[in-house]
């Protein structure tokens, strides 16, 4: 099905993939070929002359648990949601339609996002443990090119995760998972509790240093990080969104009845009797209906927010010099395979919205085919700024593509999550994505593997795993993602120490 617009579309044949095909393993070892160790020193080169000319601002809005269809001008929208504002980004920019995360859960995720790492590289792989001592963000490379830098939302990373972090000339956060309302807010060091819908003092916030920035220092380019609590469950909509949607139609999807996962993962079938299963939600204190309807009213204010944002860009004459960003930290399954969580790698779970929009840089309309990943982030924007680093990373520019420039992109994604002991549902799994296919691996547990068709079966409804007809591709896909594994130091569970509480009860038996 086609986007609700039109606009240029970049497709997989209108740059040249240098990923080989994927039973020529042979030639595939090569760093940047596939998705090895790609340093932005190089694509930092090519986009350096014209930033040093003009530095162009960067504003990054980050949501959480935002799926990736789950935008007004997305086909398989519920047909009543409305996302205005990032319509408005798709328009006037650039979609990439196929945008994934490496590990879709908040910590490891943004974790990716901010150094250009896979999670077995930077090693933040749960919700709950220390960053690592010497943990490097990409805004510190900002910071030496020149930039002002502010962070203001969800951290989520680390045990202490509402304190400044390095990177950011002006900081505004809160602990954990934080609150939807009168949130406690630590700015610049100090905490004190504000007043109001979380979604929407962010957004303040934002501005008003926006504002500052304009009127001291108008000259110096800027890079804003906006990371919004929403859409994280447990959902609570702003109150004038509360019941916007109650009497909307829900289109359940077609993998929500337990009959429809029979070639499913024992454990996969098992889960929905669990915290995150449509069975026995949060331990029963949750049911579906209530829960869906939750998420689309919570998205409102979310869709508001980037509104604001780009509304005093435009108003302020900023608009023409500033790259703005819009990205999901994760994906979202609600009722899919009979799951309402993230960390699996089924696509509402690891695919992502990610827009982009750049007067004078993208194209009105733009849509980018190609599989653009949170590793990615990172080496983009140092690129866009003209700036080095000394973080090793495995993603890599996207600027061509933005640009609709010809370039070698890699055909296939590696796909990783690690075992947690507060969530103990979900195994450790590896997957390996290409144009076509999805191969899926549960590693200690004793349990089938799973391999999708993605072309001809996108909702991922059968499991060719045991098709003696794709055996050898199922062979060839699993020997490819333990080889981009070994290529990237991934080949060691990292450990981490257990915390004490644990969600595991199951639905009782009758």
């Amino acid at each position: 099905m086609q986007e609700r617009r039109g606009g240029r579309r970049i497709t997989r044949a209108a740059v040249v993939l240098a990923s080989c095909a994927l039973l020529a393993l042979s030639a595939c070892g090569e760093p940047g070929a596939g998705d090895g160790p790609v340093g932005t020193g190089a694509d930092a080169e090519r986009g350096g002359a014209s930033a040093a000319a003009r530095p162009r601002n960067v504003v990054f809005i980050l949501s959480d648990d935002h799926r990736y269809d789950f935008m007004g001008f997305m086909p398989d929208a519920p047909e009543w949601l409305e996302t205005p504002a990032l319509d408005r980004i798709a328009a006037g920019g650039a979609h990439v339609r196929n945008a994934f995360v490496t590990t879709s859960l908040c910590s490891p995720s943004r974790a990716s996002i901010l150094t250009g790492q896979y999670a077995h590289r930077h090693r933040i792989v749960d919700n709950t443990s220390p960053i690592p001592e010497g943990t490097r963000y990409f805004p510190e490379f900002l910071q030496q090119a020149g930039y002002r830098t502010a962070f203001i939302g969800k951290w989520h990373m680390g045990e202490v995760d509402d304190i400044p972090q390095p990177g950011f000339d002006h900081w505004v956060s809160f602990r954990g998972q934080g609150a939807y309302r009168d949130p406690v807010l630590n700015v610049d060091g100090l905490r004190r509790q504000e007043k109001g819908y979380t979604t929407d003092l962010l957004t303040d916030h934002a501005l008003g240093w926006l504002r500052r920035h304009r009127q001291t220092e108008p000259g110096k380019p800027f890079f804003l990080y906006l990371s919004h609590k929403a859409v994280h469950a447990e959902f609570e909509p702003a109150e004038r969104h509360r019941g916007r949607y109650a009497d909307a139609p829900i289109p359940y999807p077609e993998t929500m009845p337990a009959e429809a996962n029979r070639d499913k993962p024992d454990w996969v079938r098992a889960q929905r009797n669990s915290w995150h299963g449509v069975d026995y939600m949060y331990h029963g204190d949750m049911e579906f209906d209530g829960f869906y309807k939750a998420y689309t009213e919570t998205l409102l204010a979310l869709d508001e927010s980037v509104g604001r944002v780009l509304d005093y860009l435009e108003q302020a004459g900023l608009a023409d010099d500033t790259l703005v960003v819009y990205m999901g930290d994760n994906g979202f399954l609600l009722g899919e395979h009979g799951l309402i969580d993230k960390r699996h790698a089924y696509e509402e779970s690891m695919r992502v919205p990610l827009l982009a929009y750049a007067p004078g840089l993208i194209e009105p309309g733009t849509t980018i085919e190609p599989m653009v990943r949170n590793i990615d982030i990172a080496p983009t924007l140092l690129d866009l700024a003209g700036a080095s680093t000394t973080i090793d990373m495995d993603g890599r520019s996207v600027m061509p593509l933005l640009r609709g420039e010809p370039v070698d992109w890699p055909l296939e994604m590696l796909y990783e999550y690690y075992w947690e002991h507060a969530f103990p549902h979900t195994p450790t799994v590896f997957a390996l994505r290409d144009q076509d296919f999805k191969y899926v691996y549960y590693h200690g547990v004793w349990e089938k593997d799973e391999l999708y068709d993605l072309g001809n079966d996108p909702h991922e409804t059968r499991n060719l795993i045991l098709d003696p007809a794709q055996a050898e591709r199922a062979k060839a896909m699993k020997a490819r993602m333990w080889e981009l594994l070994e290529q990237t130091g991934g080949m060691s569970i990292p450990l981490k120490r257990a915390g004490s509480w644990q969600a595991a009860d199951r639905k009782p038996e009758p």
